[in-house]
């Protein structure tokens, strides 16, 4: 960081609990960490490579030399360059992680390499970034970036219309057409890679008879609430993963909308007479859920109604919902979704169903988590067509949850703002976007940041934050889904895509000026590889990416 402000320091202990407290961002510590010793290289694990036996993906990772790292799989992984290019794997600066891990000071201080620094964070109202005049890459973005929020996609409009911001995330379907005859305005569609779903846990009742979770699957009305709720280019789900992504729609489709089955079903299971539930859900608009406010209301009316299923509805604060229900803590149905974060059915699948961090559906089948595994290491797409057709149909049958649909959104913006565009995952890069001749740009979006050490947070709102200031060693091309070279120069697999190379760039300097090297590559991966690892520990220790990513951590603890 280029400014220190020691206020942070006293607020540690507010900070670690993720407080809304309005202040000024730290520095991410206390000046550049280089080191006047010869460069002595790290490989991770210490002792040598992993016995692949543990369930995961990485055998080791070892620093080469300063500028190469080197990964070496346990088993092939077709979709790797994309999967490093997230934002959860971005590298951190080694001394940052251990001094700033342990007091916390990493969740609100992000000390990365990207185009823009984070310089203020008054909690409840707004981060300010400035551009990082350090920079490695192309940066033609405003002197500074400022991101705002608000949950109401009417204030956010009204924002746009009035000039007091550039650009806003999701505006409300309805105000599609308002935007598009506004000369002083411009919208950008964003292609539906995401899935809206109505999740639920298995290890409660009674969600835990098959055929209560068989009834929800045929008696939501799907199609009425595409229809009713969501924009043009919307469709209802056949599978979880959209089918515009290769190989995520194989297998037969959801069950069709079926009021007698489904009370059949509920008959069978002995409640005729239906039963009463809670329903989850933050109040926070997504590309997948452009109101979950009428849409829960929606459901409510639909299960009484179809099912005679008492719903209270009970909306949660957005990091405590997240975490409850990654934690498996939600009892009730629950409204959530996923946009793509690469284009591969294993960021959908993998991610929700064959994933050890990840408790939200509570105990998934082996019919399910078998093929899955099948398919996201092998090479052979034949073999990974006839798995996802296995894992599909056991998804069908066991139902873990209902989807509902894939939801189109957009962005808008000021009409002079050059280089807007929706990105398809979300992550858009305000570093490639020029505000008119403003040396400020102001971007709306849905909700606040939770925290900024990203390697352990899922929210949508606070990974774009972390994005314009950390990068992995791949990125996605701007406005696309296609992993391209970012802190790597490249990334070279061998024949099989069970080790990889990567050569960095050279000269690379942290925000607090420490330079790049292969050994900060070594160890943000190990802290999250690692449970066992003393900075093992980001704001909940769940790391759910790395292990919906790479299958497994080390050292897991027993439960």
């Amino acid at each position: 960081m280029r400014k220190v402000f020691p206020l942070f320091v006293v607020l540690g202990v507010l900070l670690a609990a993720c407080q809304p407290t309005a202040s000024e961002s730290p520095s991410a510590s206390e000046g550049p960490a280089e080191s006047a010793a010869a460069f002595s290289p790290m490989s991770y694990p210490e002792g040598g490579p992993q016995d692949c036996s543990y369930g995961g993906e990485f055998s080791e990772i070892k620093a080469v030399d300063e500028l190469t790292v080197e990964f070496t799989l346990c088993y092939p992984d077709p979709a790797f360059l994309s999967k490093i290019a997230f934002t959860a794997f971005a590298i951190a600066d080694t001394a940052d992680l251990e001094n700033n891990m342990e007091n916390h000071l990493i969740l609100a201080a992000p000390n990365g390499t990207g185009p823009y620094s984070l310089t203020q964070w008054q909690r409840g109202i707004q981060l300010v970034l400035d551009k990082n005049a350090d920079y490695w890459g192309e940066n033609v973005g405003a002197d500074q970036l400022v991101f705002r929020w608000s949950t109401e996609s009417a204030a956010r409009l009204l924002e746009l219309q009035a000039g007091t911001v550039d650009g806003i995330d999701n505006p409300a379907p309805n105000d599609f057409a308002t935007i598009e005859g506004d000369a002083n305005l411009q919208l950008l569609d964003r292609e539906a890679l995401n899935t809206f779903y109505v999740g639920f846990n298995e290890n409660y009742e009674p969600f835990d008879d098959v055929r209560v979770r068989q009834a929800l699957a045929m008696g939501i009305d799907r199609q009425r609430i595409v229809d009713q709720f969501f924009p043009e280019g919307s469709v209802t789900a056949s599978h979880f993963t959209p089918c515009a992504i290769p190989l995520g729609c194989e297998g037969d489709e959801w069950y069709e909308f079926d009021v007698d089955a489904a009370k059949a079903l509920l008959a069978e299971a002995g409640l005729a007479n239906g039963f009463s539930t809670v329903l989850n859900y933050r109040d926070v608009v997504r590309g997948y859920l452009p109101d979950p406010n009428v849409v829960a209301q929606d459901l409510q009316a639909q299960l009484k109604q179809n099912l005679n299923i008492d719903i209270t509805i009970d909306p949660q604060e957005s990091g405590t919902f997240l975490d409850n229900g990654t934690a498996g803590l939600l009892s009730g149905l629950y409204l959530l979704g996923w946009g793509a974060d690469y284009p591969d059915p294993t960021n959908f699948l993998d991610y929700h169903f064959n994933n050890v961090a990840n408790h939200q559906f509570g105990d998934i089948d082996t019919s399910v988590t078998d093929p899955l595994t099948t398919a996201g290491t092998t090479l052979d797409t034949e073999v990974r067509r006839a798995s996802y057709v296995e894992a599909n149909n056991a998804i069908r049958e066991t139902v873990p949850m209902v989807p509902i649909s894939h939801g189109a959104s957009a962005t808008a913006w000021k009409a002079d703002v050059a280089g807007a565009h929706a990105s398809p995952l979300g992550n858009e890069s305000f570093a490639h976007v020029t505000p008119g001749d403003r040396p400020q740009m102001v971007w709306m979006q849905n909700a606040e940041p939770i925290a900024l050490y990203c390697a352990d947070e899922t929210d949508g709102e606070t990974l774009r934050l972390c994005e314009q200031v950390n990068e992995p060693l791949y990125v996605y091309e701007v406005g696309g889904v296609a992993p391209i070279p970012a802190l790597a120069e490249e990334c070279v697999g061998n024949e099989d895509a069970t080790a990889f190379t990567c050569n960095l760039r050279s000269g690379v300097t942290f925000h607090n000026g420490a330079t790049l090297d292969a050994n900060d590559v070594v160890l943000s991966y190990a802290v999250q590889w690692d449970s066992a690892h003393p900075l093992h520990i980001g704001r909940t220790g769940s790391f759910e990416y790395f292990a919906a990513f790479f299958a497994n951590f080390l050292n897991v603890p027993e439960e």
